[in-house]
């Protein structure tokens, strides 16, 4: 196995820090980042309709929630962690396996992103 690999993804988000994180945190924000089925719950584990499973660790100042995240297909886990900002959603994966795993999160999660600013920006 390669050292652990981190991919890191940020964009500029219409609305105020409270508004992107309530969206980030209700239904239909957390189905665009996570998958549907979701409650997320500090110190609770979680498991979306399309297998991917994890526990929430930190929910921080609505500001910040760190968690694991496994899908379904994968034999590990990885830790990801949510930051609004004044204008922005990062989100930062680390622990992937390799450069092609790091590769296949980057394009999610820029995918995840995109359709977050453009729902935040409908409403």
């Amino acid at each position: 196995m390669e050292s652990a690999q981190t991919v890191e993804v940020s964009q500029t988000v219409p609305g105020t820090p409270k508004q992107v994180w309530e969206f980030l945190l209700g239904r239909d924000g957390s189905e665009i980042w996570l998958g549907p089925g979701t409650d997320l719950t500090k110190d609770k584990s979680y498991e979306t309709a399309n297998g991917t499973a994890g526990r929430v660790r930190k929910i921080k100042d609505a500001k910040q929630l760190s968690l694991t995240w496994q899908p379904k297909d994968w034999d590990h886990d990885s830790d990801v962690h949510v930051i609004v900002g004044d204008g922005t959603l990062k989100f930062r994966q680390e622990g992937l396996i390799d450069a092609a795993e790091r590769a296949e999160q980057r394009e999610y999660w820029e995918g995840v992103v995109e359709r977050i600013a453009t729902a935040l920006a409908e409403r």
